[in-house]
């Protein structure tokens, strides 16, 4: 998207076009466009998307449900930026969690689900090979939706609901904490845990998720990073 193009959202009734702005904000923040502690402003959101400041600040605040965005008194809305304590947090949930979902992923797995997950294997290889920031976006998105899929799989949409926020949580862990410049998400692991679960061993794809989680989290060191500026970033989605 060029700098010098405004964000011109359809015609639409006002709650289509917060969401809209709600997806796009999302998408920088979980791609780490946006770093942690960013500034929000209703202006500057209303203005980029040509929306009134009333819809910009009903998407931010969508975002804020979330736990993507937080508020604060007299000063807007920030990129959230979670704490190391939050961070432990939010990564002892995964492992509580995306066990129990692997667990009823194995029951539910159709030989038309391994064929997608295959082909998501290979794209996240592909992304892997490539250079520049925009097949690292994408190879993180890829690696963050391979975890989407398998609780999709599980049929349990309150769960996949909860991985959904935990992922898009991670992310800005990741953008803070993250240590190395490969993935966050070992692709080999990715491997071994579908393996798992086409061969319905339960015990040994949970074992092999929480093993994959730990992998992730020891790559923090708790050290900030900086992102980009809320109109850059966007321009580059």
């Amino acid at each position: 998207m060029d700098l010098s193009e405004k964000i011109i959202l359809p015609e639409a009734a006002s709650e289509d076009r917060a969401l809209a702005i709600r997806e796009a904000l999302r998408h920088a923040i979980i791609d780490r466009r946006l770093a942690p502690g960013t500034k929000l402003s209703e202006a500057e959101v209303g203005a980029l998307f040509e929306v009134s400041r009333t819809v910009a600040r009903a998407a931010l605040q969508m975002l804020a449900f979330e736990g993507l965005v937080k508020t604060e008194r007299n000063r807007g809305a920030f990129v959230s930026h979670p704490s190391p304590d939050e961070a432990r947090q939010i990564f002892a949930s995964r492992r509580l969690i995306e066990p129990g979902i692997v667990a009823e992923a194995v029951q539910r797995i159709t030989a038309a689900d391994i064929t997608r997950f295959r082909r998501q294997l290979d794209e996240e290889a592909r992304y892997m090979s490539e250079r520049g920031p925009a097949a690292r976006r994408a190879e993180i998105k890829a690696s963050g939706d391979f975890h989407l899929m398998i609780a999709a799989v599980s049929g349990n949409a309150i769960l996949q609901k909860f991985m959904e926020e935990l992922v898009a949580r991670s992310s800005l862990v990741i953008a803070l904490y993250g240590r190395s410049g490969i993935s966050s998400c070992g692709h080999s692991e990715h491997s071994a845990i579908l393996d798992a679960l086409e061969a319905r061993d339960g015990k040994r794809a949970s074992a092999f998720m929480i093993h994959h989680i730990d992998h992730i989290e020891a790559d923090l060191d708790l050290q900030s990073k900086h992102g980009l500026a809320l109109k850059d970033a966007l321009a580059m989605s």
